[in-house]
């Protein structure tokens, strides 16, 4: 592997096309190049003020609308997708020459809404909680601000050497499901021609009904949410005996990311999903303690039975880092070389231009000088406690980096509370043996672990947009570049809003915003600060399975997501592999099977971007005062939701089988 690439050899005077290339989602052949869509060898505009200036309002908007959603519900809507339908429409509306370029930065800045936002509402928002039984415990702006910063900052700067390891050699490996979504809504922008309009319109037709169905659901709650076997008293006394339960979430979206990852990886992902919920979990309710076999499924799962697919995660990114080494080593031997003045590797075409690893090396350790007066100044205030958080987070960061690239590459979901968990636990290990405790331990602990969240979810965010941008023919550079300003943005804006929801709601009491995630990792580090127990078990056990299924060939990171992750959404996954799988089957024609494919992959990334556009509008409308649904496993729910969700997989598989001839 080549970390710069040789000029291609294509035409200059090449039309650009229309529509996404062939080999745009399948690995290339021997000698096999891909041909993006805006030509590597032309100059086209991307960096302007109107995209800009409309990408930084996008991402003050997205920011305030998913800091609250997750806060609210503990769920972060994934911002690239309908930044990507606002930016197309706009440039419609406002007659654009050429727009696609514009578009991609428009959306890349904005995107740092939802990532941004993720890091920092899983982890700060514990601060606020614990202030109930430690009152000692001071919030401020500034700490909540640069601790986001910083985090994105350095969550950029780690992925960039990685960049053309993931979105280019690895090209047709990784499905990318929310890169394939975006992008399939951008290239909808180019469209002209009856084929390309057609495309366009089943794109929007398809958002419009996954997007619809997901608001009713979420807004309204005509039909459940989740289907679960407990609704039933069969399924209940089931649950109550012997801790089994079956569940599947009925959302358009999940349904179509499903079908984009595919049936390999969508298996594996139950598989380990099946391992938890139906091994795990009914073993330790039969032969743990009293006070497990009195909890319910779900409470198992969350106190117990999650701990082992963290250690799972955790030790897969070792794993996944051990395999990179090569990969990191060539990274670092370049950005020495450069910083000598000694590189002559040949200079890429604009395409695959990042920005130089010189400059990289520079900004990095820029803010990571930046990182450790933080700490030492504004949270520890002793100098050999502070390097060692400063350590800590360098060194966790950087590494999981990949992690965090491959979650999101393989099934679209960054694992990035898992794995600040997993930090977050060393770090209190570390800090307890350095002897910082008691209240200015876990204020330490959790201002790193934001820091570290939101780099890791900058670093899964950003392969997203680097690989909307290797599909379409964007320069790197000015993504990569322009990414900062988005994420200064992004990170004052979920400051604010989160001091302000403080104010209005709290994260205390009986009306209190939920910060699930917040919550759990509360839990988890006071124990450890003040003296209680680690699940160290769990975490080894997690550990060891990780590498007996690496020993045995299976991807030992989709597998432990499986665990990690609720079953009710791992369910789904399965659905929507399966449908791809039988859609990949339906005819013996191969030119029929392949346009099938493709408009279904269409149809499956128009739901999920209907179901994140229409989740803004849900977040508005609960904004707003209206009562989020409490419905879940009433009969009647339970049964329209069987139905809506049979309805929408009947829409997903015979709109893809609708083409009878290439």
């Amino acid at each position: 592997m080549k970390l710069n690439d040789k000029p291609l050899n294509l035409d200059p005077a090449e039309v650009d096309p229309i529509e996404l290339p062939d080999n745009a989602f399948i690995e290339l052949g021997e000698g096999e190049e891909y041909r993006p869509v805006m030509h590597p060898a032309h100059d086209y505009a991307e960096v302007t003020p109107y995209s800009v200036i409309t990408g930084l309002i996008l991402a003050v908007v997205f920011s305030a609308a998913a800091a609250y959603l997750g806060l609210k519900v503990g769920q972060v809507f994934e911002a690239a997708i309908p930044i990507a339908i606002i930016a197309v429409g706009l440039s419609g509306w406002l007659k654009k020459k050429n727009p696609l370029g514009q578009n991609v930065i428009i959306q890349s800045i904005g995107a740092c809404s939802g990532v941004i936002v993720a890091g920092t509402i899983f982890t700060l928002p514990a601060l606020y909680i614990l202030q109930a039984t430690h009152p000692e415990i001071t919030v401020n702006f500034l700490e909540i601000f640069l601790s986001s910063l910083f985090g994105g900052v350095l969550g950029i700067l780690f992925f960039i050497p990685f960049r053309k390891y993931f979105v280019k050699d690895m090209h047709g490996k990784y499905p990318f499901p929310e890169a394939t979504a975006t992008t399939q809504v951008l290239i909808s922008g180019q469209s002209a021609g009856e084929s390309s309009k057609g495309q366009a319109a089943l794109l929007v037709v398809s958002a419009l009904i996954g997007g619809i169905y997901d608001y009713i659901v979420a807004t309204f709650g005509w039909w459940a949410e989740s289907v679960t076997s407990t609704a039933y008293s069969w399924g209940s006394a089931l649950a109550d005996k012997y801790k089994v339960v079956v569940s599947c979430n009925t959302g358009a979206a999940v349904l179509g990311l499903g079908y984009i990852v595919g049936l390999k990886y969508a298996f594996v992902i139950f598989a380990g999903s099946i391992f938890v919920w139906w091994f795990i979990i009914p073993l330790m309710g039969a032969y743990g303690a009293p006070e497990i076999a009195a909890m319910s499924p779900s409470g198992i799962f969350g106190e117990y039975a999650r701990m082992i697919g963290i250690g799972g995660i955790a030790m897969a990114g070792i794993i996944g880092i051990v395999k990179s080494r090569s990969i990191i080593g060539r990274a670092v031997g370049l950005a020495a070389r450069e910083l000598k003045g000694n590189n002559t590797e040949a200079k890429p075409v604009r395409w695959q231009q990042d920005i130089s690893m010189k400059h990289i090396a520079y900004f990095t350790g820029i803010a990571l000088v930046g990182v450790f007066l933080f700490f030492w100044l504004g949270v520890i205030h002793t100098l050999w406690q502070a390097a060692v958080a400063w350590l800590v987070v360098t060194v966790i960061a950087f590494l999981f980096t990949t992690v965090a690239a491959n979650a999101i590459a393989i099934v679209g979901s960054n694992p990035v509370s898992g794995m600040t968990l997993m930090t977050l636990i060393i770090a209190s290990a570390v800090f307890v043996a350095i002897g910082l405790t008691g209240t200015s331990g876990i204020v330490a602990a959790m201002v790193l672990g934001g820091v570290v969240c939101t780099a890791l979810s900058m670093a899964g965010g950003f392969v997203t947009d680097l690989k909307i941008g290797y599909w379409l023919g964007s320069t790197p550079k000015k993504q990569e570049s322009w990414k900062f300003l988005g994420t200064l943005v992004s990170a004052a804006t979920v400051g604010g809003v989160m001091m302000m929801l403080n104010n209005v709601y709290g994260f205390t009491g009986d009306s209190a915003m939920a910060a699930p995630q917040a919550n759990a990792m509360a839990k988890v580090i006071e124990p450890m600060m003040t003296g209680g127990a680690t699940p160290w078990v769990l975490y080894i056990i997690g550990a060891v399975l990780a590498l007996i299924l690496n020993w045995l060939g299976v991807p030992a990171l989709a597998f432990c997501l499986g665990m990690f992750l609720p079953l009710q959404l791992n369910t789904p996954m399965l659905v929507g592999g399966l449908i791809s799988w039988f859609v990949g089957r339906s005819s013996k024609d191969k030119e029929v099977v392949k346009e099938r494919n493709e408009r279904g992959t269409l149809i499956s990334s128009g739901l999920i971007a209907g179901g994140a556009l229409f989740g803004v509008l849900a977040a508005v409308t609960i904004f707003c005062g209206f009562p989020v649904p409490t419905n879940g496993e009433e009969f009647v729910p339970q049964i329209l939701g069987l139905v809506a969700y049979a309805a929408i997989i009947a829409f997903l598989y015979f709109g893809a089988c609708r083409t009878k001839k290439a």
